[in-house]
């Protein structure tokens, strides 16, 4: 007798088997198998996932399968969690385009996958670590609705935070 399945389908109804260790990385899906199978699964499990995109749930269920046999630091360990350095192959899974970094941090928060998530949170403090409010501008896109004379009414009200 073969070992039973998850198959997860994502928004796009887009279907993922995978293996119950691996599946069960997400708290979501693992509370959900448990509570509809209180004495263990003796079939295959369907687990929608109706708020991740096929694409970006591959992604997450790579991460999955790397790490389904990595003990991470106690959830309420905050100083384990934030000490932790990013592994090598966490750093490389992460080089994709900006939007893929937002939609799995999303996703792992979605389908709470804790370690995932602040990994991808680490990755994109790491990105505007020492960065002018100019360089975050430009990273994220993002429009300076301020003029001169706010932006320097800002910069004097704030000039306490700037390092000396």
């Amino acid at each position: 007798m073969s070992t039973p399945k998850i198959i997860i389908i994502s928004s796009d109804e887009e279907k993922f088997t995978v293996d119950q260790k691996v599946a069960e990385k997400s708290g979501v899906l693992k509370n959900m198998i448990n509570d509809l199978n209180p004495d263990g699964l003796t079939e295959d499990f369907v687990a929608p996932t109706p708020n991740v995109r096929g694409i970006v749930l591959s992604k997450v269920l790579e991460w999955c399968e790397h790490h389904k046999n990595t003990v991470f630091p106690d959830e309420d360990d905050e100083d384990a969690k934030k000490t932790a350095p990013i592994e090598e192959w966490d750093r490389s899974f992460f080089k994709v385009d900006q939007e893929m970094l937002y939609e799995i941090i999303l996703a792992a928060n979605y389908l709470t996958i804790t370690p995932l998530r602040d990994c991808g949170c680490k990755i994109v403090a790491e990105m505007i670590k020492e960065k002018s409010p100019e360089e975050l501008r430009r990273i994220f896109n993002i429009t300076n609705d301020f003029s001169p004379e706010e932006e320097a009414a800002i910069k004097r009200e704030n000039e306490w935070a700037e390092d000396r």
